[in-house]
């Protein structure tokens, strides 16, 4: 420990497509929306997170909603470095302390994240006072989220399905023995019901709207034991240009992702098919875990354990689980050492 220990402050970074989560102290602190809006004739940050959210879809010629990463890595640098800076300046414990504290950070970066992409990553940390930066694969967190003991000769499979990316990977021994990372994942699932309004109803909603049908009505499979109620939906008529509202069922959204879940899926077989046979074994026994926000859509477990014949469980409360496994990695740095990429 050294003497300047005591203004290093810990804190882990789910630094995600749709929303960015931080744990500091073992508390999630900072659950918001990856998203900024900006004044284009200033240049200026007006907004962050819940409130720049808000503004989304609903902004004049001057001010943009940006969200800054795309597919789970960094799409426009400035406004990402802006935003986690302004997200670590509102850790409570932080902003008390008159000085601003040099940082140890665990980032979680996908698995299929170039050198150039992880750059990018370290450089937006290391402007804002962080004296140790490591990087964890997503899976790897979320793995340790869920509760796997990584560290075993054991072959666990787990599906992280976030906003960008889905994230599939075969992990045993602490490290992955194979994986593959696909760009389907929640953000798709929203453009998809965007699509089938759209055509099927020749209504065109916003993305806002369509994210609430997928959490309202969203479902992976059209046999639901416990069916959500069919919604309201209210967007611009593309014929007639008036404001309109129709009725949507979860079967619809079932159809209108069907496509999407078909890509996850063979991408789950594809890499089923390349697992080593001795951890293919475990897998049958242990099963498929699922974490990230994808995975609370309704049905997809089950139609996920259709395909694959497997036993396919979600994770208590999914939405956290690789911030979670990010956390537990900070806390026991050197357990987890060769996890981390530093």
């Amino acid at each position: 420990m050294g003497f300047f220990d005591f203004m290093t402050e810990d804190i882990a970074i789910d630094l995600g497509t749709a929303n960015t989560l931080i744990i500091h102290d073992g508390k999630v602190v900072i659950d918001s929306p990856s998203i900024v809006a900006k004044n284009i004739m200033t240049g200026k940050i007006i907004a962050i997170g819940e409130e720049a959210s808000k503004m989304q879809g609903k902004t004049h010629e001057n001010i943009k909603t940006i969200r800054p990463l795309k597919d789970g890595v960094i799409a426009d640098f400035h406004a990402s470095e802006e935003m986690i800076k302004e997200f670590v300046k509102q850790i409570p414990a932080i902003r008390k302390k008159i000085f601003p504290p040099s940082l140890r950070m665990v980032i979680c970066i996908p698995s299929g994240i170039t050198e150039v992409e992880k750059r990018a990553v370290k450089d937006s940390a290391s402007h804002m006072n962080a004296k140790e930066i490591y990087l964890i694969y997503e899976p790897m967190a979320a793995a340790i989220g869920v509760g796997v003991d990584i560290m075993e000769p054991k072959g666990n499979r787990i599906i992280d399905i976030g906003g960008g990316t889905t994230e599939i990977a075969v992990i045993a021994l602490a490290g992955i023995v194979c994986d593959q990372s696909v760009k389907v994942a929640g953000d798709l699932f929203t453009s998809d019901i965007m699509y089938y309004m759209r055509t099927q109803h020749n209504l065109y909603v916003g993305e806002t709207t369509a994210e609430k049908m997928k959490i309202q009505i969203g479902a992976a499979t059209e046999d639901l034991d416990d069916a959500p109620e069919d919604m309201m939906v209210q967007g611009r008529d593309l014929l007639s240009g008036k404001p309109k509202q129709v009725q949507v069922s979860y079967r619809e959204i079932a159809k209108a992702l069907d496509k999407s879940i078909l890509r996850i899926e063979d991408a789950v077989m594809e890499t089923l098919s390349k697992t080593p046979p001795e951890l293919a074994a475990d897998i049958y026994n242990t099963g498929i875990y699922l974490a990230g926000g994808g995975s609370m859509l309704r049905g997809l477990d089950k139609r996920l354990s259709r395909k694959t014949d497997l036993p396919v469980y979600v994770a208590e409360d999914p939405l956290r689980a690789v911030v979670r496994g990010t956390g537990i990695a900070l806390k026991n740095l050197n357990r987890y050492k060769t996890v981390l990429v530093n």
